[in-house]
């Protein structure tokens, strides 16, 4: 390969390993009081309720008000609008994944080489996605937040960690969004749901990426 290219300095960039990030604001952490803590439960259980009844497009800041029996204005202030609620809902998953590549047992986890490592987040993040694809496609943000979500920023910047140390004469940071869009929810309702491919192709193809990227 040629020689290296030169850093790529963005917002994503981060020194070492990335930290577990929450993808909820600090306001929606467990120190909120008790009353403020059961109201923010209850409208997110309203919500999930409605994408087990009618799907994700059923979800509007009116009709969670209307099921939890509180004001509009009530989602309004807790959730800002509805990808911050649809975001809400899918900050528990968020974090497990986020512990389990962080943390958890290889090849996903730390221990395993970095490009078993890459294989292993890709398979883990494409089956993630096809579990709650449609809550996904609901929360995805648009243009001018979409890379700066902070949950979006900790995959990207695991994924060129581990980029930078199976390849380093890479642009990690650069080729790393190239990976994220192999993984974005957008191409992968496409893929399965409007082209009919079956998910272990993707997967497949995501294992051929990976080594062609790294020389694996």
């Amino acid at each position: 390969m040629s020689a290296a290219l030169p850093p790529f300095h963005g917002p994503e960039e981060t020194v070492g390993a990335p930290e577990l990030l929450q993808l909820g604001a600090a306001e929606d952490e467990p120190c909120l009081r008790a009353d403020a803590a059961r109201n923010r439960a209850r409208l997110l259980d309203a919500a999930a309720r409605l994408i087990a009844e009618h799907g994700a497009a059923a979800v509007t800041m009116e009709a969670v008000a209307a099921a939890a029996d509180v004001g509009k204005g009530t989602v309004f202030r807790r959730f800002g609008d509805r990808t911050g609620l649809l975001t809400a809902l899918l900050d528990h998953s968020e974090k497990k994944f986020q512990a389990a590549f962080l943390s958890g047992p290889p090849p996903l986890g730390p221990g395993a080489p970095p490009v078993e490592r890459l294989r292993a987040f890709g398979v883990a993040l494409l089956r993630r996605s096809a579990d709650e694809l449609d809550l996904q496609l609901a929360a995805e943000p648009g243009a001018d937040r979409r890379f700066l979500v902070p949950a979006r920023r900790v995959l990207h910047s695991h994924i060129a960690l581990l980029l930078r140390q199976a390849a380093p004469d890479t642009d990690a940071e650069l080729l790393a969004h190239t990976l994220m869009g192999y993984l974005n929810p957008v191409l992968i309702h496409h893929l399965t749901r409007q082209c009919g491919l079956p998910p272990a192709r993707l997967e497949a193809g995501w294992n051929d990426l990976v080594d062609r990227v790294t020389g694996g």
